[in-house]
């Protein structure tokens, strides 16, 4: 299953959906087809991506159940759109996106990296957070959070501010390996001591993690 394909997975039924960075609009198109919201709100800050996906969404467009905005994240965006999805870019991004605009009703985020950091921002906003897991889509690693700007406040672990929520899923605890191996491979390579001694700590804290020692 590819990157895309796996993320509609974590979409919820709405009567308003945004696709924000939509890039070809796949996901606006498996919301659309399979009934999944009654209209959708296409966005891109390039207008060359954004016509990718109006020319693959045109049917909807001419039906009216598409609008289409060329704009830097939500701006441009109704802040009473039911479900946001933000993906394919750096979590930093992402951050700066919902802080320059609005954290929305219900989101799903998918953050290429800076995936820490993002986390923090969340725990910072106090809003909850029902899902953060990663998941493994053509060879790559990924994360997903979804969660609603009202709710239980989410509240992170050290682990769970690296490596998610669903720290015993065979999928991340395969990732938190990798990460590991990484790591002690680049031990092999000169370094002041300093570096070392951080990358130490790195590998200690992940060791730490897969021991049920660090939660």
């Amino acid at each position: 299953m590819d990157r895309i394909h796996k993320l509609c997975t974590y979409l919820d039924k709405c009567k308003t959906f945004a696709d924000i960075g939509c890039d070809h609009g796949y996901c606006t198109q498996f919301m659309l087809e399979n009934g999944m919201c009654e209209s959708a709100v296409i966005s891109d800050i390039s207008a060359k991506c954004l016509s990718k996906a109006e020319k693959l969404l045109a049917e909807f467009v001419n039906m009216g159940k598409v609008d289409s905005v060329c704009c830097d994240g939500l701006n441009g965006i109704p802040e009473n759109t039911e479900h946001v999805l933000i993906a394919g870019m750096g979590g930093v991004e992402i951050e700066n996106i919902l802080k320059t605009a609005y954290i929305p009703q219900s989101f799903v985020l998918q953050p290429m990296k800076n995936v820490k950091r993002l986390r923090e921002f969340l725990q910072l906003k106090q809003v909850e957070i029902t899902a953060d897991e990663g998941f493994k889509a053509d060879g790559k690693y990924y994360f997903v959070i979804k969660g609603n700007k009202k709710g239980v406040p989410c509240r992170y672990s050290r682990a769970e501010l690296v490596f998610g929520k669903n720290l015993q899923s065979a999928e991340t605890i395969e990732y938190v390996y990798s990460e590991l191996e990484k790591k002690r491979s680049y031990l092999q390579r000169p370094m002041t001591a300093e570096n070392r001694g951080i990358l130490e700590s790195d590998i200690a804290f992940i060791e730490g993690v897969l021991k049920g020692e660090i939660d």
